[in-house]
């Protein structure tokens, strides 16, 4: 097991008053506190923040322009292409488009590069095709910031583009001031741009495309009920793409969730039906973790057009067919991502990688598609940032995973020279090169790399030293109050020393859960699970006299029995 530093979170305030001001236990008063969220306006948001409270589309840079042009557009009848990506954000918001402007009265149709045979984003070969076909206009989604050759291409042959996109904005250095390299697009519509007033400069891809669409809908004069249509669809997008659930996205997703299940799509409708989702409470673990792999599985290993015929199907027998196909295909890329992270391992256990503190692992023949997932299993498993490469049919591609203290967008932007293309965000990013210049990425990388042992210690910090004899029912239906749960606004972590494993049984085909009975110092009992390797658990609690854990408190509900347990996250 890592070696993992666990610190107490100390943040200060009046958790006595918080809590008898806004009718919450002080736990949950600590808890909102540790998530940075402080002042009455701030902790009432969270509380009770609805979407009438969300930042108006018009806010953003060239949002008035990106309509004018799309209403003129509209009324000469002129064709459109949305050309958007491969991922969950990026079909997401290529659907929300599509949809909005179908509704008023658009000649649009799409396109979704192929990972394999385009690669991320436009490509001049996409500007030409839109030409033969007779395009007038360009609206990129989840892309095209970085598109600034391609746009002038496309300017130059007398198209209108407009980009909308969340990514981060190229630049260079000029001294030590970053200068941003903006695409000579008509309208470019991405928070990330210094000088665009929006608040929220953490949207996803498909939030930004839905602002758009709440733009012009509210320009032709369209209800606040259509509108918000698409919330649930920005709220999937938004947990996909590992948003930060704060402010905003926190509002969506919580909206989202709450309409998730009666949702009017019906590809969604069959995909939670596929998944046996129907008649449980959807949360955003379900989103990120079983219906955001299933709409992102067709774009790694066959593409990306099923998951948008799924989100388009009007017919519940086809819907349910594509569903059906969506979650075979995910269960297919499970498979083929354990091999390779298996493959990964190996190689990093047994080759000079494991002294590296940026690991680039090369598996020429992986699917290139599951190199990001392979990268993030690996970076948990070795707390370090980790590109994973495979060879493509033109270069070597890949996809990177951070950690907290390494922004790999800038650490690329330091090897620019090395690659053909990159982009991403600081904890995440794709790349293609040359196969010869793999090892001096390797090398350089590693040669600026900061990083400290500090750095790559991974930190578990605790909320709250809560004891198992305050655990209560009410206490555990207020922690509703703080959910969704994510990147951002992460579950709480509440811990108890001196806890001794009495009686435990193993289940699961893969021995990996444990349930047990619990007893501290002092005597109190509590039901246990563990969910993970058991062997090495159990072989802790059968050597330590007592052990430290940290835990998250549920209610077990079985047969109609209710009964109070703690869900053990870490333990040493």
């Amino acid at each position: 097991m890592r070696e993992e530093k666990w610190m107490i979170a100390a943040k200060r305030a009046d958790f006595q008053g918080i809590a008898k001001k806004y009718g919450i236990d002080p736990v949950i008063a600590r808890l909102i506190r540790n998530r940075d969220v402080v002042d009455d306006k701030e902790i009432d948001e969270y509380l009770n923040g609805s979407i009438e409270a969300l930042p108006s589309p018009w806010l953003f840079k060239d949002m008035e322009r990106a309509v004018e042009l799309l209403t003129l557009k509209i009324r000469q009848g002129k064709p459109i292409r949305i050309i958007g990506d491969y991922d969950i954000d990026g079909v997401v918001s290529t659907y929300i488009l599509l949809r909005g402007l179908t509704r008023l009265g658009a000649r649009v149709d799409t396109y979704i590069p192929d990972r394999i045979a385009d690669g991320y984003g436009i490509h001049l070969p996409l500007i030409e095709k839109a030409l033969e076909d007779g395009i007038d206009t360009v609206l990129t989604c989840d892309n095209g910031i970085a598109a600034r050759e391609e746009i002038a291409y496309a300017k130059s042959q007398g198209m209108t583009v407009i980009v909308t996109d969340h990514h981060e904005v190229p630049f260079e250095l000029e001294g030590e001031e970053k200068k941003e390299i903006l695409p000579p697009a008509d309208a470019v519509i991405n928070p990330k741009q210094k000088d665009c007033p929006y608040p929220n400069k953490i949207l996803c891809g498909a939030a930004v495309a839905y602002k758009l669409i709440q733009a012009l809908y509210e320009r032709y004069g369209l209800s606040k009920e259509e509108q918000e249509e698409y919330i649930e669809l920005a709220a999937i997008a938004t947990v996909g793409d590992v948003m930060d659930l704060q402010g905003e996205n926190r509002i969506l997703v919580k909206e989202g969730l709450r309409r998730l299940p009666h949702t009017w799509n019906l590809g969604l409708q069959e995909l939670i039906r596929a998944n046996g989702l129907e008649d449980k409470k959807i949360t955003a673990y379900h989103i990120g973790f079983v219906i955001g792999p299933c709409l992102n599985a067709s774009g790694r290993l066959d593409t990306a057009q099923r998951s948008l015929e799924l989100l388009k199907a009007e017919d519940a027998a086809q819907a349910a067919k594509l569903a059906g196909d969506l979650v075979a295909i995910n269960q297919s890329r499970k498979g083929l991502t354990a091999q390779g992270v298996e493959q990964a391992v190996e190689m990093v256990e047994t080759t000079s990688l494991k002294d590296d503190r940026v690991l680039v692992v090369y598996l020429p023949d992986c699917h290139e598609s599951l190199a990001g997932i392979i990268a993030g299993r690996l970076r948990e498993k070795y707390y370090r940032p980790v590109l994973v490469l495979t060879k493509g049919e033109h270069s070597v591609k890949g996809s990177g995973r951070s950690v907290e203290a390494y922004s790999m967008f800038e650490a690329l932007s330091e090897c620019k020279e090395l690659m053909i293309q990159f982009g991403g965000h600081p904890m995440a990013a794709g790349l293609s090169i040359e196969e010869e210049n793999v090892p001096r990425l390797r090398k350089k990388l590693n040669e600026r790399c900061t990083l400290t042992e500090e750095d790559l210690c991974p930190k578990v910090t605790i909320d709250v030293a809560m004891p198992f004899a305050y655990i209560r029912k009410d206490l555990i239906e207020q922690l509703e109050l703080l959910e969704p749960f994510g990147k951002g606004n992460t579950k709480p972590i509440f811990a108890q020393k001196g806890v001794r494993v009495l009686h435990s049984r193993v289940f699961g085909a893969n021995k990996n859960v444990v349930k047990m009975q619990l007893m501290t110092e002092d005597g109190y009992t509590m039901e246990g699970v563990y969910f993970g390797e058991s062997a090495p658990f159990l072989e802790r609690a059968s050597q330590e006299p007592a052990l430290s854990v940290t835990y998250y408190p549920t209610v077990n509900r079985y047969q109609g029995r209710e009964n109070l347990q703690v869900v053990i996250q870490n333990y040493r």
